[in-house]
């Protein structure tokens, strides 16, 4: 499936001319070796560009599209057309004189293999230029002065009289027949169901964090282990070579661009529509991940966007369908390979709709109107890490559970309770963003002992729940003691915080005692007021009090100790 959807997206891509046809690809070229129709070396010219890198300015390679590039490993694979000056020039970096010369000579071998009898007035000096050039030594007069660039394995390509070689119709129709008809076994593609020559080795992936910078594989088999019917590499699921290049192209002009590629962890993600039209990346992107919204939502309004494409229903200033079929695909290094932390396929409306309800599940009331602001993913993980830690990021498995169960409306994983808790317990705090994790979270895996009359946006004093009645007589008796104790180093919420929350039975009995010393030393009006809030409220829970509480149980302790909080903040109503 997920390959299928790639070389679709490939197949619109090419439609709207974004991406190279098979067998041409992007390649970084830094210099141009310039030869004349004879084949003679007269020039080598810098095609590096500038760019600005924050304050600096800095000389990139510059991006041609140019025949496919090869997937290599220790053997010797030359690129046609263009390489490195190890296959180009036979130049020695490496303290390998007799490999460089085999580079050369296997270049050179490719070059006539393709080129003989094509009649291009620039081919016939490009094999010139093979059959009279000698690989040279490191003090060669002609390439004095570029030395150290090409050492640094910088690529080059051919130059003849100022046109470069992949411009010349004949060496193009030379090349693509070449491809084309290259070598391979006759299998049916798993991919497309046609015939044709199978790719015994994928294209690589560039872009995803973590992985090989020269490219990994999505798709390969090195093992006997994994081979069968004496099959081997990737004829055990048999790819056509267009296939192969059409899912590898695609996925490559997704991950180089750098706006539409978000990261959960070490969790590479991105996502497309089919038609390949950007707006919907960019959309999602600010719904789930927090990133700027496109600049066709002129209002601002990511909310009300997101309410009419979750109801199946456009949205004025976006040109979205939401029935469009719509991916999602997180990927992970994995060695020399990419693993698929998850796939995920739906119509755009269905998935927004998703996202919608987990960012209604997250609202709560909070600092700075908390409960109108969307949390993105990266916040919500963030909160279930050590932030004082060497690593503060979230588990690598636990963040691509959480974005899979938000993408496709599943319950969200134990892990992410888990994690959360033991924030709480270790800060003995709960900010306004661990408490609407654990609203959501017990709001999607429901939970009698976390019931929905204590999961509500702000606090619910008609709630008769014992843990969360609990919960907010415990915030009650810090705000007496911060009264009474202004500046305070170590409170009550220091101290007894945990076991107040896990044994209320045994602690309750303390903070009770606790809380008659310091209303004494409050003036009459305020004690009176605190007094009231503190009989109001065992009221509620009375004589006695329980002797454990369960997880889900700490969860409505939680939140009722963090409703009651937020309650001191609120500003008065004008009368």
């Amino acid at each position: 499936m997920i390959l299928r959807a790639l070389v679709d997206l490939y197949e619109d891509l090419a439609a709207q001319g974004k991406i190279a046809r098979p067998g041409w690809g992007p390649a970084k070229i830094s210099y141009a070796l310039c030869i004349d129709a004879g084949g003679e070396l007269t020039d080598i010219v810098s095609l590096q560009e500038e760019r600005q890198n924050g304050n600096k300015t800095a000389l990139v390679p510059r991006s041609m599209e140019l025949p496919a590039a090869v997937k290599r490993t220790v053997g010797i694979e030359p690129n046609f057309l263009w390489d490195n000056a190890g296959y180009l020039l036979g130049v020695d970096g490496k303290g390998k004189p007799e490999r460089s010369r085999k580079c050369f000579e296997a270049c050179c071998q490719l070059n006539h293999s393709i080129l003989d009898g094509v009649d291009s007035l620039i081919a016939r000096a490009i094999l010139a230029y093979f059959d009279r050039w000698q690989p040279p030594a490191a003090d060669e007069p002609r390439l004095a002065g570029y030395m150290d660039a090409l050492l640094s394995g910088a690529n080059l390509v051919f130059r003849v009289d100022g046109t470069f070689p992949q411009d010349d119709p004949a060496i193009r129709a030379a090349w693509q027949a070449h491809y084309d008809g290259g070598e391979g076994a006759v299998m049916q593609c798993l991919v497309t169901g046609t015939e044709g020559p199978a790719a015994a080795v994928h294209p690589s992936i560039q872009g995803v964090r973590g992985a090989q910078s020269s490219g990994a594989a999505l798709v390969s088999f090195n093992a006997p282990a994994f081979c069968s019917y004496g099959q081997e590499k990737s004829l055990n699921a048999p790819v056509s070579r267009y296939a192969a290049f059409a899912y590898t192209s695609a996925l490559n002009y997704l991950l180089a661009d750098k706006n539409g590629v978000q990261f959960i962890g070490d969790t590479t993600v991105v996502c497309w529509a089919k038609g390949a039209e950007p707006i919907y990346q960019s959309v999602s992107a600010a719904f789930l991940f927090g990133a700027p919204p496109p600049a066709e939502l002129k209002d601002g309004d990511l909310q009300a966007a997101l309410k009419s494409l979750a109801d199946m229903m456009p949205y004025k200033d976006l040109p979205l369908d939401p029935h469009r079929p719509f991916y999602v695909l997180g990927l992970a290094p994995n060695a020399a390979r990419i693993s698929v932390r998850f796939f995920l396929q739906n119509t755009f409306g269905a998935m927004m709709r998703n996202v919608r309800d987990h960012h209604e599940r997250m609202r709560i009331v909070g600092p700075d109107h908390a409960e109108n602001k969307l949390v993105p993913l990266w916040a919500l993980l963030r909160q279930t890490a050590n932030q004082n830690s060497r690593d503060k990021q979230a588990s690598p498995v636990l963040a691509g559970a959480v974005a899979r169960a938000i993408f496709a409306g599943t319950p969200y994983p134990a892990a992410l309770l888990e994690a959360v808790t033991i924030r709480i317990r270790a800060e003995r705090d709960i900010n306004w963003q661990k408490a609407a994790i654990l609203k959501a979270y017990y709001l999607k895996n429901q939970n009698d002992d976390c019931p929905k009359e204590v999961l509500q946006v702000s606090l619910n004093e008609a709630s008769t729940n014992v843990p969360y009645t609990l919960g907010r007589l415990f915030a009650v008796y810090e705000a007496i003691q911060e009264e009474a104790n202004p500046g305070i180093n170590a409170t009550i919420k220091d101290k007894y915080f945990n076991a107040a929350a896990a044994t209320p039975n045994v602690i309750f009995m303390t903070l009770s005692k606790l809380s008659l010393k310091h209303l004494r030393k409050l003036p009459t009006g305020q004690r009176i007021f605190y007094e009231k809030q503190v009989g109001q409220i065992k009221d509620i829970l009375g004589e006695s009090y329980p002797e454990r509480l369960t997880l889900p149980q700490q969860g409505s302790f939680d939140l009722g100790y963090y409703h009651q909080k937020q309650k001191r903040f609120e500003k008065k109503e004008d009368k």
